[in-house]
C-alpha cells in the first residue's frame, strides 16, 4: 500500500495578532489575552490588591459588561480568568481593575471562516491508500484536502495503514472524508503541528482490541479516532462523527478502563477548540475515554490552557466523558451532553486554573456492564506541587435516575466554586478530602444524603426523594428546561378534604412552584441574559433557547451537510 502524498513545503509561519492564537511566551506583554472563538482568556501580572474585576465590551456598545473577577495565583504573581459568550472575529476593549491599579486592552477573537490557499481534492470513491500531508499553507491561506463536489471519498484502511490521515503540516483543513478500517487512528496529527482544522469527517472501525490491561491486552488503549502527538496548538476539530471503534474498552469491573478514545490530544500547547463533534458508540464497543489525553498530574495536561469544549455529544465511555486533566489554565468546558459513562469531566490536577465547566448536560452513569451504581459528574484530585488551581462548576444539570451518584469524587479537592448547579445524585456533594479549606459551594440544589465539606448556606431544597421528583418538562430532544410545578411531600399528619370527605393524611404529596426556576444568583458574564426575577437554576433557562448538541447543532435543515452523508 503507496502513501498518497501530498507535496512537502515547509511554511509554518507563526501568526500572532493582539488576541493572540497562542501564548506569547516570555515576551507576553503585560496584560495580554489569549482568545479562541467564542472566549478568552485575560492575563495581568500585578501586586495582588483584592478582587480584580473585569468590564468588556466591543468598541461599538455604548455600555460595558462586567464579567467575573479574574483570579489571583501567588505562585506567579498573576491575575488570570477568562470572559464567555463572544463573537468570532470581533474586537474587543477589557478594563481590569484591582485596587488602584487599572489597565486596559483590546483584542480581537479568532475567525472561524478560514481563509483558503489551495485546495487539494482526493480521488473519488474508495481508496486503500493513505493520506499524508506535508504541504503546509499559511495564515493568510490555508491548504484544504477534501473531496470533489458532489462526491465521495472513503479510505478503507483494511487495518493494514496505520492511520487514515497524517498531518505533518501546519495550516491544513481537512473536510468531509470519510475513514475506514485503520489499524490505530483514523487520523494522526504530528508532533508540534498547529493551526489545523478537522471538520465534517465520518471516521469509524478504527484501532486495536483494547480491554483490561491487568489480563494482558497491552495494546490498542487511546487508539483513537483522532490523535494528535505532544506539542500541537490551535486544533479546531469540529462538526465530525466519531463513532464504533473496532475494539472495545472494557469497564471497571475488571480495572481501569483501557481502550479506544474518540479524540486524544497530549501535552498541547493550547488554543484548542473541539467543538460540535458526536462521539458515539455501543456498550460492548465502548470508548476509554471520549475526548482525553496527558498527563493528569503535570503542569501540562492535554488541553494545557487556553482551550474550548463545547456542544459534543458522547456516549457510551467507560472512564470519562471530558478528560481536562494538567494545568486547565483558562480552559473552558461548557454545553456538551454525555450519556452512559462513568465520570462525566475529570480534573486532576487542575494545576493552574481556572477551569470553568458550565452548562453541561449529564445522562446515565454506570460502572460496568453488570454493575449499574454510577460514578461522578467531577473527578477531582491533587497532589503537590500539581494542585491549587481554581475551579468553577457553574449551571450544570445532572439528570436522573440512573444518573452519577456523586457531583464530586472523592480524591482530594481545593479551590473549588460552585454556583446554580443541579445535582440531582443519591450520594455525595463534595469530596470529605479537601487538601485547603478554600472551596465555596453554594446555590445549589442537592438532593443526595452527605454534603462533604461543602457547605450549602443558600442551597435549595425539595422536601421529597430525587426519584419522585420529575424536575423538568417532558421533551423528545435533549432538552431539561425545569417544570413549572412539582410535586413535594409534606412530612407530617396533615388534615385533606376531598370533596365532602375529610381525613388526616400522612405526609401527602402536594403541587408547588418549581423552586429551580429563578432559584440561581446572578453570575457575571455567564448569565446576564436569562428571564425572570433570577437565573434558573441548572443548564437550561426557562424562555431562552435551547441547548444543542452535536455535529447538528444550531444549524438549520438544509445546512452543513457533508459530501459522506448525501
Amino acid at each position: 500500500m503507496k502513501p498518497f502524498n501530498l507535496i512537502f513545503l515547509m511554511a509554518a509561519l507563526l501568526f500572532l495578532h493582539d488576541g493572540y492564537c497562542q501564548s506569547p511566551g516570555e515576551n507576553a506583554p503585560n496584560p495580554y489575552t489569549v482568545a479562541t472563538f467564542e472566549c478568552a482568556g485575560l492575563y495581568w501580572i500585578t501586586p495582588e490588591s483584592g478582587n480584580c474585576t473585569v468590564k468588556y465590551k466591543k468598541p461599538s456598545d455604548a455600555g460595558w459588561t462586567q464579567g467575573l473577577d479574574l483570579v489571583y495565583d501567588s505562585r506567579d504573581g498573576q491575575y488570570r480568568g477568562s470572559i464567555v459568550g463572544l463573537d468570532p472575529n470581533t474586537e474587543y476593549q477589557v478594563e481590569l481593575t484591582s485596587g488602584k491599579a487599572k489597565t486596559t486592552m483590546n483584542f480581537t477573537t479568532r475567525d472561524d471562516q478560514f481563509p483558503i490557499g489551495k485546495t487539494t481534492y482526493l480521488p473519488e470513491g474508495e481508496s486503500t491508500d493513505p493520506i499524508i500531508i506535508t504541504e503546509s499553507g499559511t495564515a493568510e491561506g490555508y491548504h484544504l484536502v477534501t473531496v470533489p463536489e458532489n462526491t465521495r471519498s472513503v479510505l478503507n484502511m483494511g487495518n493494514v495503514g496505520n492511520e487514515g490521515i497524517q498531518i505533518d503540516a501546519d495550516y491544513v483543513i481537512v473536510r468531509g472524508i470519510e475513514v475506514r478500517n485503520a489499524k490505530t487512528d483514523g487520523i494522526r496529527i504530528k508532533k508540534d503541528r498547529h493551526d489545523i482544522v478537522i471538520e465534517q469527517c465520518f471516521i469509524t472501525f478504527w484501532g486495536r482490541i483494547g480491554g483490561p490491561i491487568t489480563y494482558g491486552n497491552l495494546e490498542g488503549s487511546t487508539d483513537s479516532g483522532i490523535n494528535a502527538e505532544n506539542g500541537t496548538w490551535n486544533l479546531t476539530i469540529q462538526r465530525n462523527l466519531i463513532e464504533d471503534p473496532r475494539g472495545a474498552s472494557n469497564d471497571w469491573e475488571t480495572g481501569h478502563p483501557a481502550g479506544p478514545q474518540g479524540i486524544t490530544i497530549r501535552e498541547s500547547l493550547g488554543g484548542n477548540v473541539i467543538r460540535y463533534n458526536d462521539i458515539l458508540s455501543t456498550e460492548d464497543h465502548g470508548f476509554n475515554d471520549a475526548i482525553g489525553g496527558g498527563a493528569n498530574y503535570s503542569n501540562v495536561g492535554n488541553m494545557n490552557r487556553d482551550s474550548d469544549i463545547y456542544g459534543n455529544l458522547i456516549r457510551s465511555v467507560w472512564d470519562d466523558a471530558i478528560e481536562v486533566e494538567g494545568a486547565n489554565m483558562n480552559v473552558r468546558v461548557f454545553g456538551n451532553y454525555a450519556h452512559k459513562f462513568f465520570n462525566g469531566i475529570a480534573t486532576a490536577s487542575t494545576t493552574k486554573g481556572p477551569i470553568y465547566i458550565y452548562r453541561n448536560v449529564v445522562g446515565e452513569s454506570r460502572v460496568g456492564h453488570r454493575n449499574p451504581s454510577g460514578g461522578a459528574f467531577i473527578k477531582t484530585g491533587e497532589r503537590e506541587p500539581f494542585a491549587g488551581g481554581r475551579r468553577y462548576i457553574l449551571h450544570n444539570t445532572i439528570v436522573q435516575p440512573m444518573g452519577v451518584t456523586h457531583a464530586f469524587s472523592g480524591h482530594s479537592i481545593s479551590n473549588t466554586v460552585t454556583r446554580n448547579n443541579i445535582f440531582d445524585v443519591p450520594g455525595r456533594l463534595a469530596s470529605n478530602r479537601e487538601t485547603v479549606d478554600n472551596s465555596d459551594y453554594d446555590y445549589d440544589y442537592f438532593s443526595g444524603l452527605s454534603s462533604g465539606v461543602a457547605k450549602e448556606e443558600n442551597g435549595i431544597e425539595i422536601s421529597t426523594t430525587p426519584s419522585a421528583t420529575r424536575l423538568y418538562r417532558t421533551s423528545y430532544a435533549l432538552e431539561y428546561y425545569p417544570r413549572s410545578r412539582i410535586n413535594s411531600i409534606i412530612w407530617g399528619r396533615k388534615p385533606y378534604q376531598f370533596g365532602d370527605v375529610k381525613r388526616n393524611i400522612t405526609d401527602p404529596v402536594v403541587q408547588i412552584r418549581n423552586p429551580l426556576i429563578d432559584g440561581g444568583i446572578e453570575i457575571p458574564g455567564f448569565n446576564v441574559d436569562f428571564k425572570g426575577n433570577a437565573p434558573d437554576v441548572g443548564a437550561f433557562e426557562v424562555g431562552s433557547r435551547p441547548l444543542e448538541f452535536g455535529r447538528r447543532a444550531y444549524l438549520v435543515h438544509d445546512e452543513g451537510w457533508s459530501s459522506w452523508e448525501r
